[in-house]
């Protein structure tokens, strides 16, 4: 054998030990340590409504299902299936007295059994009453008042004229005034129609909540001149009523006459 085979052989041996070493690993790579482990939240299961549900509507075991929800930032006033397992057959024909929108959790506070009442009793608070009064879509903001809205309700009535000069031409006068302030529409008899691509409902009753002391003075007002209903932004809907809303009037209003402006003290 010559030289230059025996060169050639070593060479390749060499480059064949190399090889299987660093196949090995011993090439010195680190071997991947242990996977950190996944810390699992705590979650607990929250009965939540399925799909949207309106004011009034009775709830059904098919209008709501179990979510889970983290159970850091779940309230305690949610519905949970560790502590209420049948809860979904339990509420079944309550009646819901504010609206639920799809995914928002379950709270008894805003449902009421009706114990065979009727709807309109089982969503009036406690101490509160139904009154109705006629409307029209002259009189009811172009029939753009919706079912928990607010209004202020308007008192018009046409009087005569004192003639203070003595020729007997007074003629008569429509006085217009805000009588009770910031109450909450339950229902209007309902006819849905489209009016400037918005859904509007026209009708010619609308309920009101109202205190006992305030639906006698609507009573009383309804005889003596037309009601109208001002709608209030969702802005101010929330406002405090005011303190003299039972007839309270202005103590005085600025009553035009051809064009002339004269302010005039209100009887109260």
């Amino acid at each position: 054998m010559n030289t230059a085979r025996i060169v050639v052989l070593t060479i390749a041996v060499s480059a064949g030990a190399v090889a299987a070493y660093l196949a090995s690993g011993g090439g010195g790579q680190e071997t991947a340590g242990p996977a950190t482990p996944v810390v699992q939240m705590p979650t607990v299961d929250v009965l939540v409504a399925k799909s949207d549900i309106p004011l009034g509507q009775a709830v059904g075991p098919d209008d709501v299902q179990w979510q889970t929800w983290p159970a850091s930032t779940a309230s305690s006033n949610f519905i949970r299936r560790n502590e209420q397992p049948d809860a979904s057959t339990q509420l079944a024909g309550s009646i819901a007295r504010s609206p639920f929108i799809a995914g928002e959790p379950i709270r008894e506070q805003k449902l009421v059994k009706s114990n065979g009442s009727g709807f309109m009793a089982a969503i009036l608070p406690t101490g509160m009453r139904a009154i109705s009064t006629e409307i029209s879509p002259e009189t009811g903001a172009g029939g753009f008042i919706l079912p928990n809205d607010r209004v202020d309700v308007i008192l018009s009535k046409r009087e005569k004229n004192p003639d203070r000069t003595g020729g007997g031409g007074g003629g008569d006068v429509v006085n217009s005034e805000i009588i009770l302030s910031n109450v909450r529409v339950l229902a209007i008899d309902q006819t849905v129609e489209e009016k400037n691509g918005q859904k509007v409902v026209v009708g010619k009753t609308a309920t009101l909540e109202m205190k006992p002391e305030q639906a006698e003075f609507l009573a009383r007002a309804r005889q003596s001149g037309t009601l109208s209903l001002a709608l209030r932004s969702l802005a101010d809907a929330s406002a405090p009523a005011r303190t003299d809303e039972i007839g309270g009037k202005r103590d005085s209003i600025n009553v035009v006459r051809f064009g002339v402006s004269t302010p005039e003290t209100m009887q109260k």
